[in-house]
This record gives structure tokens, sequence and C-alpha cells, in this order.
């Protein structure tokens, strides 16, 4: 279905359909109805509020927080073993030095760093998904020794909230509306 954005083409199109009747318009008089049709008193108007659609410059696209970690070792019995992310990266400046990685299930993708100056240890991290009632359930199935998370109602919400070795917290949550 065509909206005001398409006016020019509609208008063309009303005028070659009058054409091909035996009647004639100017493509100013086609603009003129067209701007009519849809509730406007004129042409300028309707181009005016097409002009004004331009999408803005701005988008944001995704985010990736950045985890404060301490111990390589526990980071992937969690983050790999209990949640079920995968390495999708790692990046170190030389032999011995910080751990710098990405790590991801899904969509979701997280940034465990070793580096001091990168994040605070107990940061809080929402995140809003679909099937948290699977997803807490394979947790509880891992029988992780360190946590067993439950599945809370709090308000519109289903929530279930994690807490890594290095005390950063993760809820994640999924509206009951669907």
């Amino acid at each position: 279905m065509r909206d005001y954005r398409d006016a020019k083409a509609m208008a063309k199109a009303l005028k070659e359909a009058l054409a091909a009747n035996g009647s004639f318009i100017t493509h100013s008089e086609a603009l003129e109805i067209v701007a009519r049709q849809f509730g406007l008193p004129s042409w300028n108007v309707l181009s005016a509020k097409i002009g004004g659609d331009e999408r803005p410059s701005i988008a944001f696209e995704r985010v990736v927080p950045i985890v404060r970690i301490f111990d390589v070792a526990k980071a992937h019995e969690f983050y790999l073993g209990f949640l079920g992310f995968k390495v999708d990266w790692e990046h170190r400046y030389g032999d011995n030095f910080p751990l710098y990685t990405q790590v991801s299930r899904g969509e979701l993708k997280l940034h465990l760093s070793e580096h001091a100056g990168d994040a605070t240890p107990g940061g809080n991290m929402c995140v809003y998904m679909k099937g948290i009632r699977a997803f807490q359930a394979e947790l509880i199935a891992k029988n992780y020794r360190y946590m067993k998370p439950g599945l809370e109602e709090q308000e519109e919400m289903l929530v279930t909230e994690v807490t890594d070795p290095f005390n950063n917290r993760i809820r994640f949550m999924e509206s009951k509306a669907g």
C-alpha cells in the first residue's frame, strides 16, 4: 500500500489514468489532487511533510558491555560452561598480559577483560530475552555448584538472575506479555 511518501508517483499515475480516458490535467494539478486526498490543503504542505521524514543520522546498533574478570579459568567455567557462551576472539598484548575477549550466545555479546581500567567489578546488566523458562531450566540442569538461579515474577517480567565469580550480576528478563 502506498502512503504520502509516494505522492509524486501517485500524481503521475493519476494524470496518466485520466489522459487514457480523455481527461487532461497538468502534473501540478495532479499533485494538488493527491495532497487533498491525504487531507492536506496543498502540494506545498504535503511536500514539506515528505521532506521532514528524513531519518536522523544517529542510529544506535548494539551494546556490548565490558565485564571485569580476574581469573580466565573461572570466567570460562561460568560464561562458557554454565551460561553456554562461546569464545568469539581473544586478545593479549603479549605473553603474560591481561586477557581481553569477546564471548557470545546468540545475539548477546559480552567483552570480558582482565585489564584494571576497563570496568569495575560488581556491575549490573539487564538482558531482555525470549525463552527464559527454558533458559532457567537449562541452567539448573547444569548443576553448577556455585549457583542455582530461580525464576521470579517482578511486575510484568519474568526474571532469572546470575552473579559471576567477580560479583558482576546479569538479570535475564522476559516480558510476561510475550
